[in-house]
């Protein structure tokens, strides 16, 4: 079976192919086991749009959450990383409860929580020097083994000009020079 077949059977068999299988780019996921590489992810499904007000990092029940369908898709998600040969990864998360909840039902290791992956789309005067410091962060960090950020939809287009859907992994490339350089896309919804 070809690697790619091999792909699109596994996207299937999870219930994740709603026809993106096809379009997903051969070696994405060789990529993810080579170093220098890395994912972002939107978290999973959490309907609505932005947090209530006044919501708290410190308080789930003040902030948008994954829905049951989302917990199912973050579970499925890992069971795609797995899958494909990494069961284990260094991961780090946004503080925000969806993000930390994705990353932890995902099984894929110990969560790290990361503030320069938090959302700044209610306050995008942060948005700029939050991202000038993200940058530097992942030009730093070690990138041997495979590494998974979970953050929002806001973080993963400043760094990759995408507009992720749900879950979305955008497989990055960090160049020698420090550039982000975008590797593929795997829809998972």
């Amino acid at each position: 079976m070809t690697t790619r077949r091999a792909f699109a059977t596994s996207l299937l068999g999870l219930g994740l192919g709603g026809g993106h299988a096809q379009s997903a780019p051969a070696g994405v996921w060789d990529a993810l086991r080579t170093p220098g590489h890395f994912a972002l992810i939107r978290h999973a499904l959490a309907p609505g749009t932005f947090d209530p007000p006044g919501f708290r990092l410190d308080d789930c029940t003040s902030q948008r959450n994954l829905s049951a369908e989302g917990r199912v898709q973050a579970s499925r998600m890992g069971d795609l990383f797995r899958g494909n040969g990494i069961v284990e990864a260094m991961v780090y998360s946004s503080q925000w409860c969806r993000c930390l909840e994705t990353a932890t039902l995902m099984k894929l290791g110990d969560v790290r929580p990361q503030p320069l992956l938090n959302s700044f789309a209610q306050n995008r005067e942060r948005a700029s020097q939050q991202t000038a410091a993200l940058r530097p962060w992942i030009a730093v960090l070690d990138l041997a083994r495979p590494t998974v950020m979970v953050t929002h939809q806001v973080v993963i287009t400043a760094l990759s000009d995408i507009f992720p859907g749900n879950g979305e992994i955008v497989v990055m490339r960090r160049e020698r020079d420090g550039r982000l350089v975008l590797h593929g896309r795997l829809p998972t919804a």
